[in-house]
């Protein structure tokens, strides 16, 4: 399975708005993603509240995993901008 570590870049972290970004993306693919903290149990990316559960702060190195790579890499590329200015 694909993983990929990335630091949240988001201002306010993996907050409201970014994590409903990202949870919208997730679930327009074709496969399903993960995100968790490390060591941590994984949530679904399609689900911004359980994205929100996290409690990602900016500067936080979080991993996105799935099936396919190319899904793992959009939404890690997500994770790593500032998804709130």
């Amino acid at each position: 399975m694909p993983t990929k570590s990335v630091i949240v870049g988001s201002a306010v972290g993996l907050h409201a708005r970014p994590a409903a970004l990202i949870s919208e993306a997730a679930g327009e693919l074709d496969s399903e993603v993960t995100i968790g903290m490390p060591g941590g149990d994984p949530v679904d990316a399609s689900s911004a509240l359980m994205i929100m559960t996290l409690g990602a702060a900016k500067g936080d190195t979080v991993e996105v995993s799935g099936d396919n790579e190319a899904d793992v890499d959009t939404i890690a590329a997500m994770v790593e901008k500032d998804l709130d200015a």
